[in-house]
């Protein structure tokens, strides 16, 4: 079998596409044997009809229609490798000749993945956040602690935020209770806006025995009326900061080692999140490079995976589409518009690292490639042996080569790309990837630091 290549407009190639009569003939030999297993010839089992007798009957014609209907899928995709043409969409296929006699050809027009430039990518410059863990990081992360432990006492002054009443609190509707509306001696922090509407705003600047009354909506958006009585209010004393207090709240002995802690565990989660934004960041950059549009044929299958996607997480949540889209205060159509600008992003990011593995030579060795399918293994529970015998009946090995270089390609701009924090200043790759035993190991005696 022969096949050349023609470029075309739009993005497509002609494959043309030559089978030689010799070859074709296997596969009307198939087609005759299919056809003996499915006619009856009297004084013939089925399947053992002789191929010169069903010609007789039926004519090679029909065998040969066949033939190229079982076999063409097969003429294609051979062709396809054949060239290396990377298809991203289903062919038209034009049979030139051979549906009588002879050598069969046919000529296949297809959409081609497009090859995009990336012009610029040495130069690119992406903002993280900073891995380093500031002094102002770790005194928030010490008033936390302190926070935990601080102690309520009574204050006879007026109300104010963060402060902690103690209320009786009815709603009523057209004089009856209102249903879960109404709790006695209920302990509320001022300022959380977490109870009623407008709660917060009556209850500033009140004191022990005042009561407010005012008027606000419910889920229901029907009024209700809201009586509140203060029988108690409370401040947070917060507890020195010394050697003795960090010793009661952790494990460490003196607040030196409680601040060391503090900051090398902040360090740690620091560097990862910013670890993890640094690859986000300089895929979307080498994307911005990309000035092309999408062709449909990739953006609408990323589309169908990011839906199905979603369905799976609203699922595993327990969660209906209505109420996702009430929650992020979206119709289904912005929703959908916004897949497709994230699934033409996504295909942009996918092209450009493709064409800076092809800029910078990265391949993907056999050793990588049998570690990559040993992962895909691990993941899905399976031997890596059964994987790439899956993978090669599915002429795969490709995709998982694709990936390899991708992924080389996304380290290679880890590598070189100059990376500044959100003040524009340098960030030392040595702070970045430093190994922290913060991001293995558990919290200690201070907990995870937000």
């Amino acid at each position: 079998m022969r096949a050349v290549v023609e470029p075309l407009e739009g993005n497509k190639v002609k494959l043309s596409v030559e089978v030689e009569e010799q070859e074709f003939e296997k596969a009307v030999d198939a087609a005759f044997r299919k056809i003996s297993s499915e006619v009856r010839v009297p004084g013939f089992r089925p399947g053992k009809t002789p191929r010169r007798l069903l010609e007789a009957r039926i004519g090679v014609e029909a065998a040969r229609q066949e033939a190229l209907r079982e076999s063409l899928p097969d003429y294609y995709a051979e062709a396809l490798r054949q060239t290396e043409v990377d298809a991203i969409a289903q062919p038209e296929i034009d049979i030139t000749a051979g549906q009588q006699q002879g050598p069969v050809t046919f000529d296949a027009v297809v959409e081609v993945r497009p090859e995009v430039s990336i012009a610029g990518y040495k130069g690119l410059k992406v903002a993280i956040p900073s891995p380093r863990a500031t002094e102002e990081d770790v005194e928030r992360q010490i008033d936390r602690l302190r926070d935990q432990f601080a102690e309520l006492k009574a204050v006879s002054r007026p109300v104010q935020d963060r402060d902690h009443v103690t209320i009786d609190l009815h709603a009523e509707r057209d004089g009856e209770a209102v249903p879960g509306l109404s709790v006695d001696d209920y302990l509320y922090e001022v300022g959380t806006a977490n109870l009623a509407p407008k709660l917060d705003d009556q209850l500033r600047g009140t004191k022990v025995g005042n009561i407010v009354t005012f008027d606000a909506e419910v889920d229901d958006g029907e009024p209700v009326s809201v009586r509140v009585l203060v029988k108690d209010v409370k401040e947070k004393a917060l507890p020195e900061v010394t050697d003795e207090w960090a010793s009661e709240v952790s494990e460490f002995e003196t607040l030196e080692e409680l601040r060391a802690d503090t900051t090398r565990r902040i360090s740690g989660l620091k560097r990862m999140q910013s670890s993890l934004a640094l690859r986000e960041e300089v895929v979307k950059a080498l994307a911005e490079l990309v000035d092309l549009e999408m062709p449909d044929a990739l953006v609408r299958p990323e589309m169908e995976r990011r839906l199905e996607e979603l369905g799976r997480r609203l699922e595993a949540q327990r969660t209906t589409l209505p109420q996702y889209l009430d929650s992020v205060g979206a119709s289904e159509e912005e929703l959908v518009e916004q897949i497709r600008a994230d699934a033409i992003q996504g295909v942009k990011a996918e092209l450009a690292l493709r064409a800076l593995a092809d800029a910078e030579g990265l391949e993907a060795t056999a050793e990588e490639i049998d570690a990559e399918i040993a992962r895909i293994g691990e993941r899905i529970g399976q031997d890596a042996a059964r994987v790439r015998r899956h993978l090669d009946d599915a002429d795969a090995i490709p995709t998982v080569r694709s990936d390899v270089r991708k992924a080389k390609a996304l380290e290679w701009l880890v590598e070189h790309v100059e990376i500044v924090d959100q003040e524009d200043r340098p960030v030392d790759r040595a702070d970045l990837f430093e190994q922290s035993e913060a991001a293995d190991e558990p919290a200690g005696g201070v907990g995870t630091p937000e």
